[in-house]
C-alpha cells in the first residue's frame, strides 16, 4: 500500500530498517530456544546474544561485559537511576537532575524522593543548556547521583557530558546519562567519556521496539541493585528470559550505525536548514532550543497566536508531535518548554519535527510550505472568530 503520510517523527521511533528486520526472522527461525538452556539450541541462541553484545559493545567501544539487556530506555532509567541510588543510599540521599529530562527519568526520582532522598532539580539556560558551573554547585557532600540526557528528546539539545561527567568524577558522583536520542546518531566513546551508567532504546536508532541496554561501568562504586527478581540471569541485576530476536537486531542496527554516523549527521544538518529556511520567515515563530548546537535531527518551534493541537490537525498528512511522544496525548503545555521561561501558550504551540535517515529534501520542503499555510489558515480563522 502507497504511503500517504510524510513521516518527521523520528524522535519518537524510526522504522526498522529491512537488513535488521531479515535479521530477526532468521533469528526467530533458527535462535528461537531459551538462552539458558544449555542444549545445542540453547547455544545457537545464546551465540545470537553474545554476537549483539559485540556489535553494541563496538558502537560505544565498551567491554560488552558491561552491557545489561532491559526491554527499552524506560526500563534501563528506571534500573539505572534507582538500582544506582539505592545502592549508595548508605553513602547520602542526595540526586541531582535537570528539569527538561524525560519522563523516564523525572519520575524515577520523584518516587525516590517519596522514599526519602533528596533530589536538586537544576533549570536550564534559555536555550536548554545546562551551565556545568550550575551543575558543580548543585553537588554536596552527600550527592551520589546525577543524571543529564545526553540528546533532549523535545528540542534535540546536547548537553556537555563531557564536561558535567568530569565534575562527577572529581566529587564521586555516578553520572547516569540517557542516550536515547544519541546513540547510533551522535559519537559516543565511553572509554573517554566518564560516564558511569547510560541508557538506550533500539527503536529510535532503525531497530525494533521493546529492547534496550543499561552501560554500567566496570570501576569501583558503580553498581546498581535490580528493580526486577526472579532469576540469576544478567548477573542478577535484570533477571528473565533474554529475547534473542529483539537483541540481534538491536545489535545489528548498532553494527549498521556506527560507519555511518559523520554521513547521517549531515543528511539531518542539511534537511533542518532547509527546513527552518522555509518556515523561519513567519512571524511570530522561534526556535525552541539552540538550533546551532543541537542534534540536527530535531526541530521544535514554537509560534505566536495558534493553537498546537489546531495546528497539529492542519499540519496532516504531516506527521509530527506537539511535545515528546509519551506526552502527546496531555493538553497540557510541555513541562520542558515551560522550564525554559516560554509561556503557556507559546509552549502549547510548540511543534517538534524531526527528521531521519529515509527523510527527502523534498518532504521537509513540502512540510515547511504545510506550516506556513497551517500558521496562515489558524491565524485567519482566529481573526474572523474575534468580536
Amino acid at each position: 500500500m502507497a504511503q500517504d503520510f510524510i513521516y518527521l517523527d523520528y524522535a519518537a521511533s524510526t522504522p526498522v530498517d529491512p537488513r535488521v528486520a531479515e535479521c530477526m526472522r532468521d533469528c526467530r527461525e533458527s535462535g528461537y530456544a531459551n538462552p539458558s538452556s544449555n542444549h545445542i539450541a540453547g547455544r545457537v541462541s545464546r551465540a545470537n546474544i553474545e554476537r549483539a553484545a559485540e556489535q553494541l559493545a563496538a558502537l560505544l567501544n565498551v567491554d560488552p561485559a558491561t552491557l545489561i539487556w532491559t526491554s527499552g530506555a524506560t526500563e534501563s532509567d528506571n534500573l539505572g537511576i534507582a538500582g544506582a541510588a539505592r545502592f549508595r543510599s548508605h553513602r547520602g540521599k542526595h540526586l541531582v537532575t535537570l528539569l527538561t529530562e524525560h519522563k523516564a527519568v523525572t519520575d524515577v526520582f520523584r518516587m525516590l524522593e517519596k522514599q526519602g532522598f533528596e533530589v536538586t532539580w537544576l533549570k536550564p539556560e534559555d536555550d536548554g543548556r545546562l551551565d556545568p558551573a550550575a551543575f558543580a554547585a548543585a553537588l554536596r557532600k552527600d550527592t551520589q547521583l546525577a543524571s543529564i540526557m545526553y540528546v533532549n528528546n523535545e528540542m534535540g539539545v546536547m548537553q556537555d557530558i563531557e564536561a558535567i561527567g568530569s565534575i562527577c568524577r572529581e566529587h564521586d558522583v555516578l553520572f547516569h546519562v540517557d542516550a536515547a536520542q544519541a546513540v547510533g546518531k551522535v559519537p559516543i566513546d565511553l572509554q573517554a567519556l566518564p560516564v558511569d551508567l547510560l541508557s538506550l532504546t533500539a527503536h529510535k536508532f532503525y531497530g525494533p521496539k521493546g529492547i534496550g541496554a543499561l552501560y554500567i561501568a566496570d570501576r569501583p562504586g558503580c553498581h546498581v541493585e535490580p528493580i526486577l527478581f526472579g532469576g540469576g540471569q544478567q548477573q542478577r541485576i535484570r533477571p528473565g528470559t533474554l529475547p534473542a530476536d529483539l537483541i540481534a537486531g538491536l545489535g545489528l542496527a548498532a553494527e549498521i550505525a556506527q560507519p555511518r554516523i559523520d554521513t547521517d549527521h549531515d543528511h539531518l544538518k542539511n534537511l533542518r536548514r532547509r527546513l527552518w529556511a522555509g518556515i523561519q520567515g513567519i512571524e511570530g515563530v522561534l526556535v525552541n532550543g539552540n538550533i546551532e548546537s543541537g542534534f540536527p535531527g530535531i526541530l521544535n518551534v514554537s509560534v505566536e497566536d495558534v493553537e498546537g493541537e489546531s495546528l497539529l490537525l492542519e499540519l496532516e498528512p504531516i506527521c509530527v508531535a506537539t511535545g515528546s511522544a509519551c506526552n502527546s496525548k496531555s493538553q497540557e503545555p510541555s513541562y520542558v518548554l515551560r522550564a525554559l521561561g516560554r509561556s503557556d501558550l507559546l509552549a502549547q504551540s510548540a511543534i517538534r519535527f524531526s527528521m531521519g535517515r529515509p527523510t527527502t529534501e523534498h518532504e521537509v520542503e513540502l512540510a515547511a510550505r504545510r506550516y506556513r499555510e497551517a500558521v496562515a489558515r489558524l491565524r485567519d480563522l482566529a481573526t474572523a472568530a474575534a468580536p
